[in-house]
């Protein structure tokens, strides 16, 4: 059943706001959790659908997972066991992804699948490079789609040289070499996210990472305690919205500040927002800080090149804020945009247009005149959570028109509490 939503706030935005755990690090430290030695503590794990899929998941090979007060504790098996059903990754690629290299390795048959939306999202890029290991993987449409059948092999290592940065791809090699004879290299075009290589380093894993290239040595990695920090690409709604509105001032706390995650902060500066960060700290190898953001005057900027790794989640709201910025604001190299839970550049090109962008897409990103009112208008959510959210933040640059999207059921996928925590960054206006 699909759960509408009629967008009608106003701005300024306004106050300090902590956003849910990082994601990415929350889907790693259930499934690194469930390959230890000894047990694992979570504080901050991400509750959402997404991460759910990576718990059940997990629980379907052996692994322990219960609640002890806020923390979440994952009891490891001796070995990884084959799953007795098929495991359903709902609308995470993360958990597919990731799991295509972990399941590799065990002994017997294993099935993922995942809703339409997942159904719908490539895996060759996945499955090619671990069949260089000896992995033995299939899926439908010539190899293409899930559901993906896995027949857990022995594995060789290998160096892969990938053509596109993806954190998705690279990791589930590193958890496949964790399992393979040797050692298995992987090497990007450029850096993309470093979760993975933080933590198992962290955890005793035999690992060396040096700029775009990775080497894993076989092993099973350490338990430990895991605090995970607030996601950025959570944060990148309000932190956009506040950027893009005179007036606003918000603080995002204790959010996650690592490096391979921080283009959106960098392309707010040279937008000219003013972005402070204060209260640094780390912890688990994750860096942290209190971000803030005031609005102003923005202008166009480019975003191509290694920039896109670091900020490939938050493009479509930076695709909306574009439009509030004067001159042009031109973004390239981001063909992976096309194979998210949407086509996230194709359908935030023509949501804007629609709502009276001056945009003009290419095949690898788009060029954005503005500074440009919006319209309201009609947004079919196709199932993504990230259409969802940017095009809440559009209709706060509307004047006061209402943004009507047709299913917000998806943001439960990420970000549960989103609607409510803009209302009350909003003053209450919807």
């Amino acid at each position: 059943m699909k759960t509408p939503l009629v967008c009608r706030r106003k701005g300024p935005l306004r106050g300090s706001f902590a956003v849910p755990g990082d994601k990415s690090i929350s889907h790693r430290a259930l499934l690194f959790g469930a390959l230890a030695t000894s047990p694992s503590r979570v504080t901050g794990l991400l509750e959402a659908e997404d991460v759910h899929s990576t718990w059940k998941a997990v629980e379907a090979l052996g692994a322990r997972v219960s609640r002890d007060g806020a923390a979440v504790v994952v009891e490891p098996p001796a070995a990884l066991v084959e799953p007795a059903d098929v495991i359903d990754c709902g609308n995470s690629g993360t958990s597919l992804r990731l799991l295509c290299g972990v399941l590799a390795a065990v002994p017997g048959l294993s099935v993922l699948t995942g809703d339409a939306s997942l159904r719908r999202r490539p895996v060759r890029r996945v499955l090619d490079p671990l069949r260089r290991m000896g992995a033995d993987l299939s899926a439908r449409d010539g190899d293409r789609l899930p559901p993906v059948v896995v027949k857990g092999a022995r594995l060789r290592g290998a160096t892969h040289v990938l053509p596109v940065a993806s954190a998705q791809v690279k990791s589930a090699l590193l958890l496949a070499g964790l399992f393979a004879e040797g050692e298995t290299v992987v090497e990007e075009p450029a850096p993309s996210r470093d979760h993975t290589e933080r933590m198992l380093a962290g955890r005793g894993v035999a690992l060396r990472a040096d700029g775009p290239r990775v080497a894993v040595r076989p092993g099973r990695p350490a338990g430990g305690e895991v605090d995970v920090p607030g996601d950025i690409s959570s944060a990148a709604f309000f932190l956009c919205a506040a950027a893009g509105l005179e007036g606003s001032r918000v603080t995002a706390l204790g959010m996650g500040v690592n490096p391979t995650r921080t283009g959106l902060l960098d392309v707010l500066r040279a937008m000219g927002a003013r972005v402070t960060l204060a209260n640094g700290r780390e912890s688990a190898g994750e860096p942290r800080a209190d971000v803030t953001v005031e609005g102003g005057a923005l202008a166009g900027t480019e975003i191509a090149g290694p920039l896109v790794p670091r900020l490939i989640d938050e493009l479509p709201v930076l695709m909306v804020l574009a439009t509030q910025a004067r001159g042009r604001t031109v973004i390239r190299d981001a063909k992976e945009l096309r194979v998210k839970e949407s086509d996230r550049l194709a359908t935030m090109g023509e949501l804007l247009h629609r709502a009276g962008a001056r945009i003009e897409l290419f095949d690898d990103g788009c060029a954005i005149e503005g500074p440009t009112p919006l319209s309201g208008v009609a947004v079919e959510t196709k199932l993504d959570h990230r259409i969802a959210m940017s095009m809440a933040v559009a209709q706060l640059f509307t004047r006061g028109e209402a943004v009507a999207l047709d299913d917000v059921g998806c943001v439960r996928t990420s970000f549960p509490g989103f609607f409510e925590l803009l209302d009350r960054l909003c003053g209450g206006e919807r």
